[in-house]
């Protein structure tokens, strides 16, 4: 399997300036994505796709703001603002993005009682969203990852990247964090610890 895909996350406008989940600078990676997906033969987008009322929102727990955890079935849950509901403007890709080269489209999170930050995985992390397969039928080894936000669902992609046995980079440049309480640090460690390759 010596093929190699570019794995864009989640570059949606509810993660850019302006949107119910904005990334700080998160438009400041399109043009570098775009160059990115210039050079690649192989591009994967995924997409945020919550119905309304997903379980991970805030709104959904009465009493819990943005940004608090919550224990859920599958284990803890940050609470977020309601973002990137299906079929909404929010959901839409950045205006910019020049994503239509794009192989195939990850639609993530759609499932109400679940959230999914992974593009492999939902945070079960045993609920697949069907990427492994498709890449391997591909004959896909390796793969790059860039987009928003780096410390949840780029990280998460990684990590379960290599667990999936695949090789593993992430273009630094072309993705912006959060950093709720120090995760911008932790996920970069444990993405370090685990093999991931950051350029």
């Amino acid at each position: 399997m010596t093929g190699e895909a570019l794995i864009v996350i989640d570059v949606q406008n509810d993660f850019c300036p302006g949107g119910a989940l904005a990334v700080e600078h998160g438009n400041e990676v399109v043009p570098v994505i775009n160059s990115l997906i210039e050079s690649f033969e192989h591009v994967v987008l995924t997409q945020d796709w919550h119905p309304a009322g997903h379980s991970s929102f805030a709104s959904s727990h009465p009493g819990k703001n943005a940004f608090e955890m919550t224990d859920m079935p599958y284990g803890p849950q940050t609470l977020w603002p309601d973002h990137c509901i299906q079929g909404t403007p929010g959901a839409d890709f950045h205006p910019g993005l020049r994503w239509t080269k794009a192989e195939l489209v990850i639609r993530k999170g759609f499932r109400k009682e679940i959230d999914s930050y992974s593009a492999f995985f939902e945070n079960d992390h045993k609920t697949p969203t069907g990427l492994s397969g498709y890449l391997r039928e591909r004959g896909i080894g390796r793969v790059m990852l860039a987009g928003l936000a780096t410390d949840f669902c780029v990280a998460y992609s990684a990590l379960d990247a290599v667990k999936q046995g695949f090789a593993v980079a992430i273009a630094m440049d072309a993705c912006r964090g959060i950093d709720l309480n120090g995760s911008m640090a932790a996920m970069t460690e444990k993405m370090r610890e685990a093999g991931v390759e950051l350029r």
